[in-house]
């Protein structure tokens, strides 16, 4: 008997059982719902450049006539230009559109149906979902107590299904960072190893240079935080030879539009300027960090980020963030249970750090 179209199921059954992205309150509703200017919320949730772009940036897409031309599909001058940038040769530049996109032309590439892919717990989300999208399968390995890699238990784990081990580094949300030691016993496995240095720029510390040693080695990285540029999305990714010979086979041409283009080469014209924005993020976090330790809610965890992992130390985060919101300051909670008691505050400027200390000064007292 032939199933009627209007019966039949055209989804994948692998599409049918993941998760829908639930997504969270805009600024913009916050804002409505409040009834409050859209510029006096604080937006601390998602670790973005509280400073901006280079107004160098700016300008120069003002300027810029020609958006009805496809750029160069290649982008040989922005990959020239990132590869001096990194320290390393424009051959092994992956161009793209966030660095999140990198992950997909990686599963892509490499993946095998049911493969296994080693991801420490807990860390950027995006990695699980992904993968399962992809059709592995998610090996997780806990961190330590302080949220360290657990290097033994990684090692443990690895297996002739093993098709990836990835790296928070920078870790996104505990802000710690994987010794260089660490990364190379990892690579010693054999395995292919993708180390994401989303907040490189914020700690000054990269396993770039292992690039030239090991060839199971991906570095990623992002413009989207350091240069301000999280709504342009641009990311780059520097690969062995063989391996970036096979992703250019899947990655899609102009996956990187023209304004995130000229806006990454302006940003590294004026690098300057953003590493002085970077050192007032620095400088902010630490006051943060002071600030948050006089007060007996949130207990930050030491960072190499933009952004402070906090455990909450008298009532529930959730009841927390949602108190900070109704205030008009936003900041990030978790389900997952590992991070249940956490909060994560991305840095701001000065000016949001009094707002937010505040804001919890205000909510201690109800709590």
């Amino acid at each position: 008997m032939t199933v009627p179209p209007a019966q039949r199921s055209h989804i994948r059954p692998g599409i049918r059982s993941l998760s829908p992205y639930e997504p969270i309150e805009s600024p913009q509703d916050l804002a409505k719902r409040l009834g409050m200017p859209l510029d006096h919320i604080v937006k601390l949730d998602a670790n973005e450049n509280p400073y901006g772009c280079s107004l160098r940036v700016q300008e120069a897409l003002a300027e810029f006539d020609r958006y009805n031309v496809y750029p160069d599909a290649q982008a040989r001058r922005t990959r020239e230009r990132v590869a001096t940038y990194a320290g390393v040769s424009a051959d092994n530049i992956i161009l793209s559109n966030g660095s999140d996109e990198l992950l997909d032309m990686i599963l892509l590439t490499t993946l095998e149906v049911g493969g296994e892919v080693i991801v420490p717990e807990p860390t950027y989300g995006l990695y699980r979902a992904r993968v399962e999208l992809f059709g592995g399968h998610i090996v997780q390995v806990p961190r330590t107590e302080s949220f360290d890699l657990d290097i033994d238990a990684i090692l443990a784990a690895v297996s002739d299904r093993t098709s990836l081990i990835v790296i928070a580094n920078p870790n996104n949300p505990t802000g710690n960072l994987a010794t260089t030691q660490q990364i190379v016993r990892l690579l010693h496995t054999g395995a292919l190893v993708v180390v994401d240095e989303a907040y490189f720029e914020f700690c000054g510390k990269t396993i770039m240079p292992l690039t030239g040693e090991f060839d199971n080695l991906i570095v990623l990285r992002t413009f989207s935080t350091w240069a301000g540029l999280a709504g342009l999305r641009f990311g780059y990714g520097v690969f062995p030879r063989h391996i970036s010979e096979q992703i250019w086979k899947v990655r899609l041409q102009h996956n990187v539009n023209i304004a995130a283009l000229i806006a990454a080469e302006v940003s590294l014209d004026d690098v300057d300027y953003l590493y002085t924005t970077i050192e007032r993020i620095r400088a902010e976090r630490g006051r943060l960090i002071r600030q948050l330790r006089r007060q007996d809610l949130l207990a930050p965890c030491p960072s190499q980020a933009n952004f402070l992992l906090c455990r909450v130390t008298r009532g529930d985060a959730h009841d927390i963030h949602l108190r900070l919101a109704d205030r008009g300051v936003m900041i990030r909670s978790y389900r997952d249970p590992v991070l249940s008691g956490y909060l994560r505050i991305s840095v701001g400027r000065p000016d949001d750090t009094t707002r937010l200390i505040t804001a919890l000064q205000n909510i201690s007292t109800r709590i």
